[in-house]
């Protein structure tokens, strides 16, 4: 499970800049891995169907912008992975091309929200709301990136992530070209309308922001221009590819289709709109395992190890007061081996004494 454990918790913790390195790289040197050392595998399948659904649920759920960039990055590599174990010519192609269109759309995203955490010092939706009053530049260009990321025609993930579908219904995989399809629309609802509506527009949070430094708007607009300029001539991408491409995205079908599920999705969006308002609440998923489970284990392991010393203290206390007693009884005092014995008597046994010395040495043999 690429990232289930390590990408939510840790990558949004990281700087205002430092998670779009950590997206740009990491997840991406394990596709890496996993298309030069396993294409074709079967179970890479269902597990990329997993990361997929999983990374849904968890960012419809989050409160935290970042962080339902996090599980964004863990749904688009769950499809990734999925290409990788179709496996064919075509599958492989699209998951390779994912992987870089991943890259420059999740920047972008991530960019913007870096902007606004850098701008703002927030990241919670329900703190944040009515920034594209003062900053329009930044809301622009996270809408690209959601676009991208939703796979909406003329932007980079359209040409790229249907390609992953196209290899699983060119080997009759029905029931996984439908769940990718229901999961395109599950990433339009989180990232395509979620982020941007609750960050950018909904509520007005009060917020008055300017616009981020020069520097990182010029870096937004360039990979906006990448998103937008791969989205209409994918051909340069295409080029580059492991194997010679035989596809064409945008044929009338697949844009009206692709159309008519995104559409479908915003208006489920909307209409559910009460129900995804997010509360200020934090969501445990892996983070369980230290946040409920780790305390509960160290609290049980506190109690033993506090009875087991309270055992060995009590007892070494109890053995150390009859070693104690022992010791007064006989050398205490009036202990045989401690009290005064008279003149005489010490006199008398050092006569015996001597005598026996004597005896032995008699019986032994001369002195010498």
């Amino acid at each position: 499970m690429i990232g289930i454990a390590v990408v939510t918790p840790a990558y949004p913790e990281a700087s205002w800049s430092g998670m779009v390195f950590l997206s740009a790289f990491t997840t991406k040197a394990a596709i890496y891995v996993l298309l030069r050392g396993f294409p074709g595998v079967e179970l890479l399948i269902w597990v990329g169907l997993f990361m997929v659904f999983y990374g849904i649920v968890y960012a419809i759920l989050e409160n935290d912008m970042r962080r339902i960039l996090a599980y964004s990055i863990v749904n688009q590599v769950g499809f990734m992975v999925a290409g990788t174990g179709i496996g064919t010519e075509m599958a492989l192609n699209g998951t390779a091309a994912h992987a870089f269109t991943h890259i420059i759309y999740k920047a972008l995203l991530l960019m913007s929200a870096g902007s606004v955490l850098l701008m703002t010092g927030r990241r919670k939706c329900t703190g944040l709301g009515g920034l594209f009053r003062t900053m329009p530049l930044t809301t622009l260009c996270g809408i690209i990136g959601a676009l991208s990321i939703s796979s909406f025609p003329l932007t980079s993930g359209f040409i790229s992530k249907s390609m992953i579908a196209e290899g699983a219904a060119q080997q009759h995989l029905a029931l996984v070209w439908f769940l990718l399809a229901a999961a395109s629309a599950g990433v339009f609802l989180h990232a395509g309308i979620k982020f941007p509506w609750f960050v950018f527009f909904h509520k007005d949070s009060g917020l008055r922001p300017e616009e981020p430094p020069i520097n990182m708007r010029l870096a937004m607009l360039l990979f906006s221009g990448l998103c937008i300029g791969l989205g209409v001539a994918p051909g340069v991408l295409y080029a580059a590819l492991p194997y010679p491409v035989a596809y064409v995205p945008y044929t009338a079908s697949h844009v009206v289709s692709q159309l008519q599920l995104l559409l479908f999705s915003g208006l489920a969006f909307f209409l559910m709109l009460g129900w995804l308002e997010r509360t200020l609440t934090i969501t445990l998923d892996t983070d369980w395992l230290w946040r409920r489970l780790g305390p509960a284990i160290l609290a049980h392991l506190d109690h033993g190890a506090d009875a087991v010393w309270r055992w060995v203290s009590t007892g070494t206390v109890s053995a150390a007061r009859l070693v104690s007693a022992g010791l007064h009884r006989h050398h205490g005092p009036d202990g045989i081996l401690g009290r005064t014995w008279p003149t005489g008597t010490m006199a008398l046994w050092a006569t015996v004494m001597l005598g026996a010395y004597l005896v032995l040495s008699y019986v032994g043999g001369p002195l010498r």
